[in-house]
């Protein structure tokens, strides 16, 4: 036995998105995208380039905001009892999986435990995991600071992803292992740069020559963030992808299945009733 649904038959789902829990997403995608790359999109005379300092804390706490009403939305829209128990288990694995490498060289085991749970609870039930998780391993290693929402937010799109990937029925094996490890490895260097941006504007007093501009056009700041990149993150992101994928590749398997029997047990879409 794979573990796989039989073709033909829906996926169960912990959470299934409804018409509000899609515009709530939309909106917070969209305010994210602004927060992440207002260096790149604002003109150089724009009034927001006058607050390079102050603008990645002002998109943090309009992040925390915006997270904390997606959740309270896919939440109303079907995140029931057996759902929450699900992701509290995930996510304090999850959190607890984070300290172990402390983020050197790229070990972080997390990721991979957030693309198969992705894959096998979908993408509402991804979003809301990988915010709480990255909340969770903030608080248990300290790592609370204005960066933080943005983590909430790139992990939440992280895991979200692993859910939106092409049906089970339709991939199965090794090849449904080899697309989540291509997914992973694409992720986790995806989830590193586009974090860079959250606190790349932060090098504007050291007048580096890899530092933002807000006086530089686009593409010259463009420059020197892919040069900023290469220069401190991509070793660490390239470290996380070849964990991330190394770890499906071996693991993957056996977790898939445990996760979708799991899944099948717990009935999500099974209302729970109490018998006198």
């Amino acid at each position: 036995m794979s573990g796989s649904p039989s073709p033909g038959r829906p996926r169960p789902r912990a959470v299934r998105l409804g018409p509000r829990s899609v515009a709530a997403l939309v909106l917070v995608g969209a305010v994210g995208v602004g927060g992440f790359g207002w260096p790149l999109l604002a003109d150089p005379g724009a009034q927001v380039n006058a607050h390079s300092q102050d603008a990645p804390w002002l998109f943090a706490v309009l992040l925390v905001l915006l997270v904390a009403v997606v959740a309270a939305t896919i939440s109303e829209s079907g995140l029931g009892p057996k759902a929450v128990a699900m992701l509290g288990v995930l996510a304090a694995t999850g959190a607890a999986l984070r300290p172990i490498g402390a983020g050197t060289a790229g070990i972080e085991p997390m990721f991979f435990l957030l693309v198969l749970s992705g894959r096998v609870l979908g993408p509402g039930f991804g979003f809301v995991l990988g915010a709480v998780t990255m909340f969770a391993s903030a608080l248990l290693t300290g790592g609370v600071g204005p960066w933080m929402p943005f983590q909430m937010l790139s992990m939440g799109w992280f895991t979200m992803g692993a859910g939106l990937l092409p049906a089970p029925d339709r991939l199965r094996g090794r090849g449904e292992l080899a697309m989540l490890a291509a997914y992973g490895c694409l992720a986790a260097v995806a989830y590193g740069t586009v974090m860079n941006l959250a606190g790349w504007p932060f090098l504007h007093s050291m007048a580096s020559s890899v530092a933002f501009d807000p006086h530089d056009p686009v593409h010259e700041n463009l420059v020197r963030f892919l040069a900023y990149c290469l220069a401190t993150s991509l070793g660490w992101d390239l470290g996380r992808a070849v964990v991330t994928v190394a770890l499906t590749l071996t693991v993957g398997g056996p977790l898939l299945r445990a996760l979708r029997r799991a899944t099948r047990r717990a009935a999500f879409e099974t209302p729970v009733t109490f018998e006198p």
